[in-house]
Parts: structure tokens; sequence; C-alpha cells
């Protein structure tokens, strides 16, 4: 049996857009993704990035729950170095009282930003080192055993929102893996450690109340076309725009700037955070899929679409769902 397929909606804000625009796309996604079969759909925490428009994250999956009906929706993740355990609980355990069994709560350690923001965020460099016993704090008030007597989340209390812990390195997988909790690792954009970190995570995993065994979703971009020099091209300008995101600074690159960028040493960088990414027809794509999922020993599959502009996005992810088929339950 295939592996279930989500997808990781990036909120992406393009050229001579603006954030509502980004947010019905998101509603328009999220409801052709439940008509397509996908499992779920988790936005990611981001600060001071004009190009992606999920900073308020559990605001951005109330929006979009509301305007569908079955498709899990949820934080991929939510930094919690960045909040308060009680009010990330109020939040999701509002979510989850609205929208019952379809909310999911990833929790990730980094700022979500620069450095600067961080300190507009009112987070100090020290923040992350409390991760796990925030993490514990917030279990409590989803469980109902609160860690800090006196005080529970309503809502939020006897929700049991399932926690997940995202990752790039070896520091998550050995806490999903103490915590009992599934495991999500960030393959699409730092590939690095993901075998390792699988394997150290499948091999100390202790079970939990929320989990028997443990449990692995694997990020991986796609760019699926009608042919395969369709997505070569959309995939060639994937990572020229990832050079103006990350190497840009406010300029913007001409594509011969952008192919010069990316055979440097800089570029060779942002090529390899892509190192994992199925380009091609949708039976390529889909037989990649099926490679990779075995590679790091996925139990879940979270696809980014890479593809260019709002119809190229929504076609890959379509192509993709067609071919792969219905994703196990």
């Amino acid at each position: 049996m295939t592996v279930p397929l989500s997808i990781l909606d990036l909120a992406h804000i393009g050229e001579g857009e603006t954030a509502g625009d980004s947010f019905r796309a998101s509603v328009t996604l999220a409801q052709r993704a439940e008509e397509w079969g996908y499992r779920r759909i988790w936005y990611a925490e981001h600060h001071n990035m004009p190009s992606i428009a999920s900073s308020a994250t559990s605001v951005l999956i109330a929006h979009v729950a509301a305007h569908t009906r079955t498709i899990r929706l949820g934080a991929g993740g939510v930094m919690l170095p960045n909040h308060s355990p009680l009010t990330i609980a109020e939040q999701f355990g509002t979510l989850e009282t609205l929208h019952p069994g379809r909310i999911d709560l990833g929790l990730g350690r980094a700022p979500g930003s620069d450095q600067q923001t961080m300190r507009a965020l009112r987070r100090t460099p020290a923040a992350a080192d409390g991760f796990p016993q925030d993490v514990l704090e917030l279990q409590g008030y989803l469980t109902g055993e609160s860690r800090i007597p006196g005080v529970d989340a309503t809502p939020g209390k006897g929700t049991d929102v399932p926690l997940y812990i995202l990752g790039s390195s070896l520091f998550g997988a050995k806490l999903a893996a103490a915590l009992g909790l599934p495991y999500a690792f960030a393959s699409h954009f730092a590939p690095d450690a993901l075998q390792e970190a699988v394997e150290v995570y499948r091999r100390e995993f202790t079970p939990s109340a929320q989990l028997r065994e443990p449990y692995v979703i694997a990020g991986v971009n796609v760019v699926a076309a009608d042919t395969a020099e369709e997505a070569q091209e959309q995939f060639l300008e994937a990572k020229r725009r990832r050079v103006g995101l990350f190497l840009g600074r406010g300029r913007a690159f001409t594509p011969e700037e952008a192919d010069l960028v990316l055979a440097s040493p800089a570029g060779r960088q942002i090529l390899q955070m892509a190192r994992y990414s199925a380009v091609g027809t949708p039976v390529e794509v889909t037989d990649y899929l099926g490679r990779f999922a075995e590679q790091a020993r996925a139990d879940e599959l979270i696809v980014v679409s890479a593809a260019p502009g709002r119809e190229a996005w929504l076609r890959s992810l379509e192509l993709l769902a067609k071919e792969y088929g219905p994703t196990p339950a």
C-alpha cells in the first residue's frame, strides 16, 4: 500500500499579489485537496517574510477549516518558543472544539524569522532551550492533566489535539522518540540529516498514550506537469525564485543572473536544499515519491508544490493526486 500524501501550503504571496490573494488561494487549494483525497494540509509559522502569509497560523487554519468539511488542517508548525504553551493550547483547543477531529498541532523550536524579528517577538536566544518542557506543558493543557497547578486551558482541556514534533536534526528526532510523538522531518529544504534522524527516532521511540508505534512524515518538493519538459522548466523557475528569496536582499535577478548565481557556491547550496524533489510527469513524480518514501522510511509524505504561478501550483497537486490514487485512511 502506498503511504498517505499530505500538503504543506506555504501561503505564498506571489508577485503583484496581496496576503488576501494568498488566503483565497489557500482556501481553494484546501477545497480541491479535499476532493482529490489528500490527508491533511499544514501551514508554517513565519515572520517578517513578505512572500509568506501564514504568520498567524491558527487564524489561517480557522479560516480554511470554516470553508472545508473533512480534510485535516494544522500547523507545520507553530514555533513554540515564540509563545506561551497556555496560549497555544487555548488557540488549538478552540480550533478542535469548532472543528472536532480535524486539527493537528506540529511544533518546532526555530524562530521562524531572523534575529531582528526574533527580538520584535520578545523572544530571547535562550528560548529554544526550554522547548522540551514547553511541549510537555502544552501537552498537559490539551490532555487535561495540567502541569501548572490551578491552571487549565479553556477551551483546550481534554481536547487531546494530536502533537507532532518537527525538525531537521537529531534533536527533534530524540525528543519525539522520548515523548512518543510523531516526527515530521523538513527534508523539503533541509535534507542532510534525514536518514540518520529517522534511524535515531525509530530506534529510540518509546510508546505513549498518543502513539504506540513510531510515525514518520517526510517533506518533499513536487513539480508535476503534463510533460517532463514543462515540469523541468517550472522547476528551474522555482530555483531561480529561491535565489531571490535567499540571496536577493531586496534586489531582483534576471533569469540569466539567477542562473549564474545557481552555478556559484552559494547557488549550489540552494540547489542542495532542494535535493529531494520529484519533478516530471505524474507517473515520474509518483515513481519518485514511492522510492523516496522507502528511502526515508516514511509513513506519510507531505509535499510542497514548487510549481510557479497559481494555475501550475494547483495543476501540479491535481495531477499528482490523480496518478497517485486514493490516500489510505
